[in-house]
């Protein structure tokens, strides 16, 4: 029985960590400072309609490179297991200038 709930458990937790991705963009020449904001955007219906948004432009405070960085990390996934039983999910967009 012990051992059943182990296979449960790492099943559980490799189908959990198997939703990361992470998406780049360059703008510009892209970052030269370093100095980055973050931002969390969540969604509902399995990620089909956007509750928040998010504005990288504002977030790069009116500089003309800067790199934006969109991902679904272990933070994010932690939350949506939470959250996925009323369909929200979360993502965390990072520009940096």
């Amino acid at each position: 029985m012990k051992k059943l709930v182990r296979i449960v458990m790492i099943a559980m937790l490799c189908a959990a960590l198997s939703g990361c991705y992470t998406f780049n963009h360059q703008v510009g020449n892209g970052a030269s400072t370093g100095m980055a904001k973050k931002k969390k955007q969540w969604f509902i219906l399995w990620g089909l309609v956007p509750l928040t948004e998010v504005d990288s432009k504002a977030l790069a405070g009116g500089a003309s490179d800067y790199d934006i960085q969109t991902q679904m990390a272990i933070d994010d996934v932690l939350i949506s297991i939470i959250t996925s039983w009323v369909t929200v999910y979360p993502q965390t967009v990072t520009v940096t200038k």
